[in-house]
């Protein structure tokens, strides 16, 4: 059960609360956060409405900072990634706060540099990179981290007579087995992503005839939402082995990325590790493993993206229709659902979710939570106990800061909806709502069928 008072959310670690660290009643029972009753938000941005909240964002950012600087004796730098939530203000507010960023496409790397991300922090990934994206990074000076072959022969070609040396990171899969789904699992040898450990040998010898490349750095990821640290201590050692063998050929390395991957509090059995733990024992394990081989530190490099900003946002919707069935729950509808929420079609995920207005009030009905559009599949909740309910009321559901607004769609022609951030009772727009008319902007009659539209 979920009580709203501030004094018992864990300010120091964000990713262990379900729900904002603003989140609290008003006088007569309704939800805020950031000083914003929800209601009123719904009402003047429409819903759906995507929230983001500044406090928690920047809190969650300076749990990360603070504990690298606690813990990891040697330089450092936290990235956030991108993908989790991609706009130009927020871009602007982890920079502010010391992070860098790492992006995976040309898209994402263009809203970095708009956002005013210095390219000296920006690491671009992506298993497939194009040629456009490539040239796009190096133009910029930002670090490309280095997947396969593929990247390696269009750098090659781009580079061309150019003096200056490419910075690199090679990206390699460590074989290690982490608990989380299958689709978010990237660290087992059968990856899309990366070069196998057998391969870095080679790949070592080959850039040494490379006189443009400089492989600045290691970077491994094992998976997301991980709830567990051995993992993360495995993969340590695995990366000290290639950071030894490396620099024992020649290369530069000075960073070790070690991915991201922490979990967050969706519902009240998720039970995290904390910011601080999390960074202490990878701080910890890359130390004794370079000891051990009596290796200089790296720059320890981290990559979280869903653990940054998932507690900060939080989804509204307005109840809709329902369906009633004897002897089962009922069906009740929002004025969403899989276009702005995919996760729990495709990863079976699942949230917490309250009446905005009456979050504290007894709960008396079972209800299964489906979406508008035209699948028996879209459904965001399944057993969601709500008091009794009616349509217009505004249902809040958290957690929903990553992955929902960045994995949004216009499915059946439906337009992307609002994001908004909060603080202090202020809310301020970051991204406008798509409309109806929007969407026909890119379709295209040819001339010979004109006659037909």
């Amino acid at each position: 059960m979920i009580v709203f008072n501030k004094a018992e959310y864990d300010r120091e670690s964000p990713n262990r609360n379900i729900i904002p660290l603003t989140a609290e009643l008003d006088e007569q029972g309704r939800l805020e956060i950031g000083g914003c009753r929800l209601s009123h938000l719904a009402k003047r941005y429409g819903t759906p409405l995507y929230i983001l909240d500044e406090i928690t964002l920047r809190a969650t950012c300076k749990a990360y900072f603070n504990a690298l600087k606690k813990f990891y004796s040697a330089l450092s730098l936290p990235l956030y990634a991108s993908k989790a939530n991609s706009s130009k203000l927020l871009t602007a507010l982890v920079a502010e706060e010391g992070f860098g960023i790492d992006v995976v496409s040309g898209g994402e790397l263009l809203t970095a540099l708009a956002g005013k991300m210095p390219a000296s922090r920006i690491l671009l990934h992506g298993n497939n990179k194009s040629w456009q994206e490539l040239a796009l990074a190096l133009d910029h000076g930002a670090t490309i981290v280095v997947d396969n072959s593929h990247d390696l022969q269009i750098i090659s070609e781009l580079v061309g007579n150019r003096k200056l040396p490419v910075s690199l990171m090679l990206r390699f899969t460590p074989n290690i087995e982490c608990h989380t789904h299958e689709y978010i699992r990237t660290g087992k040898l059968d990856s899309k992503f990366g070069f196998g450990p057998e391969q870095i040998e080679s790949i070592f010898k080959k850039l040494l005839a490379c006189s443009w490349a400089r492989i600045t750095g290691l970077h491994a990821h094992i998976g997301s939402q991980i709830f567990e640290l051995e993992p993360h201590r495995d993969l340590v050692g695995i990366m000290a082995d290639a950071i030894q063998l490396g620099r024992s050929m020649g290369h530069p390395i000075v960073d070790l990325n070690v991915g991201g991957g922490l979990g967050i509090c969706y519902v009240s059995s998720d039970d995290p590790p904390s910011i601080q733990n999390w960074v202490k024992n990878i701080a910890k394990a890359v130390t004794v493993s370079c000891e051990r081989r009596k290796l200089s530190l790296p720059r320890l490099i981290c990559e979280p993206g869903r653990s940054v900003v998932a507690t900060a946002g939080v989804t509204l919707y307005t109840l809709g229709s329902q369906k009633h069935i004897p002897g089962m729950p009922s069906y009740l509808s929002i004025d969403g659902g899989m276009s702005d929420n995919p996760r729990p079609i495709t990863y079976q995920s699942i949230y917490t979710a309250f009446l905005a207005d009456y979050p504290t009030q007894k709960v008396i009905q079972e209800v299964i939570l489906v979406g508008k559009h035209c699948e028996s599949g879209d459904v965001l909740l399944k057993n969601l106990y709500l008091p009794k309910s009616k349509s217009g009321d505004i249902l809040v559901v958290f957690a929903t800061g990553a992955y929902n607004i960045s994995m949004s769609s216009n499915y059946n022609r439906v337009p992307r909806p609002a994001s908004v951030i909060v603080f202090n009772g202020h809310a301020d727009l970051i991204q406008l709502r798509e409309q109806p008319e929007d969407l026909l902007f890119y379709d295209i009659v040819p001339p010979r069928l004109s006659s037909l539209c």
